[in-house]
Parts: structure tokens; C-alpha cells; sequence
């Protein structure tokens, strides 16, 4: 049987809005980097630690892939996030954040505003306003409308607007 092309529903939770990553222990903020994961780049992502077939996202004709990580340090990858464009805004497939900044004792902060305010930038460079969409977790769906200022078209269809968009970009200087 061919396993579904399907999203999953977003289920990351929004740690802190930062002006880039911000190292949990200390606050120290560092400056990121994004860019496309290319098929070279798999070597970096390693199967331990991370929730998602990203070798898969990485391969699909329709998505794009894209990678997180400090400027100092471009070999580990702090995030990654799957996106496609579908013409007249982004759709959000799948984001997650690296094992070691995920749950209580997590690395760095910030790194899913990092990674969907990204995709805002890119919704504008594509002319659409920063228009963004994306499948929520019904559990989180209050959490994206407070803390990305995000909102439901349909059941857990969510959008982020041109407004909440501007508002990430700025944040995040992208």
C-alpha cells in the first residue's frame, strides 16, 4: 500500500516570539539562517531525534524544505519546515523543531516563530500578501490565534493573515 502524501496537522508549540533564537540557559540571542534543503543536504538530517520523514518532504516535487540554523554554527540544524506554494498563498505541511530544542530541557527558543515567519517572508516575495495556511492540532488551535495571531477558515484549516504575517516578519527582521 502507498503511504498518503497527506499533511499532518501542525503540533508545535510556540515556545516564545524572539528576534531570532535565543539560547534557553542564558537569553543570549543568536542570529539564524534559513535555506532550501537540497537532496546533498540530507546527510545533515539524520534519522535519531527528529518525528518526521523528512527524507520524503525533501524528495516531493511539490514541496519545498527548508533548514534552520545559527550562523555560527550552519552544520547542525536548529528546525525544518515543509511548505508548497499553492499559487496564491502557502500551505504548511509539516515543522519541527530539533530534538534538543523540543520539550522542557529544549537548546534554544524561538524556533517555530523563526521558521513560520519564513514562510510569511516568503509568502510576500511571492506576492501574496504573507498569506500562510496550515492544519492545526485541535488542541492548539487557541494557541496559534493567541500567540501568531492566527485564525480558522475551516474546522482546523488556519490561516495567518497579511496582518499576523507583517507581524512575524518584523519580529524576526526577516
Amino acid at each position: 500500500m502507498r503511504k498518503s502524501n497527506r499533511s499532518k496537522p501542525i503540533d508545535v508549540e510556540i515556545d516564545k516570539l524572539t528576534n531570532s533564537i535565543e539560547l534557553a540557559a542564558t537569553g543570549d540571542v543568536f542570529n539564524t539562517t534559513i535555506v532550501r534543503v537540497t537532496i546533498e543536504d540530507l546527510r545533515l538530517i539524520k534519522k535519531a531525534g527528529w518525528l518526521f520523514n523528512w527524507h520524503r518532504e525533501v524528495r516531493s516535487q511539490q514541496r519545498q524544505v527548508y533548514r534552520l540554523m545559527t550562523e555560527n554554527n550552519p552544520d547542525i540544524i536548529q528546525g525544518l519546515i515543509s511548505m508548497e506554494d499553492k499559487g496564491d498563498h502557502i500551505y504548511m505541511h509539516l515543522i519541527e523543531s530539533a530534538g534538543f530544542n523540543r520539550g522542557g530541557s529544549k537548546t534554544f527558543l524561538g524556533v517555530p516563530g523563526n521558521l513560520i515567519a519564513h514562510g510569511c517572508r516568503l509568502s510576500m516575495e511571492l506576492g501574496y500578501d504573507g498569506f500562510v495556511a496550515f492544519t492545526a492540532k485541535t488542541a492548539l488551535i487557541e494557541h496559534y490565534k493567541k500567540e501568531l495571531g492566527a485564525e480558522v477558515l475551516h474546522g482546523t484549516l488556519m490561516q495567518l493573515n497579511s496582518v499576523a504575517a507583517r507581524n512575524l516578519v518584523q519580529r524576526y527582521k526577516l
